[in-house]
């Protein structure tokens, strides 16, 4: 906390040198991890086109051309492809999209 100087404004506290090498009182701290994202699956289906697919990858996710088509050939060549990850909110709205362009979607929490 800064202390009263004779102006009557607080001035600033101090700084405090931190020794890097000792460890006191880290055994008591809590390592927090962040919780692991949530991820959109696309499928494949036997209705939509790769160009399609193609496009709807870069006009929605704004993906390059090239990753939009790698993309899209893992959904064809394996059946399906991770498309997007974040949080579950962010990632029930990509599913939302997705089914709105007519494509198969689905989420789930990351491995």
């Amino acid at each position: 906390m800064g202390t009263l100087c004779e102006h009557g404004r607080v001035s600033a506290p101090s700084p405090v040198e931190v020794d890097p090498t000792t460890s006191a009182g880290l055994e008591d701290e809590v390592l927090i991890t962040p919780a692991k994202p949530w991820v959109t699956i696309v499928w494949n289906d036997p209705v939509n086109l790769m160009s399609y697919v193609t496009y709807v990858f870069q006009h929605y996710f704004g993906y390059t051309e090239k990753k939009a088509e790698k993309l899209m050939l893992e959904v064809h060549e394996d059946g399906r492809s991770v498309v997007s990850a974040g949080s579950r909110e962010e990632m029930e709205r990509d599913v939302q999209a997705m089914h709105e362009y007519g494509l198969w979607a689905t989420m789930q929490k990351d491995d």
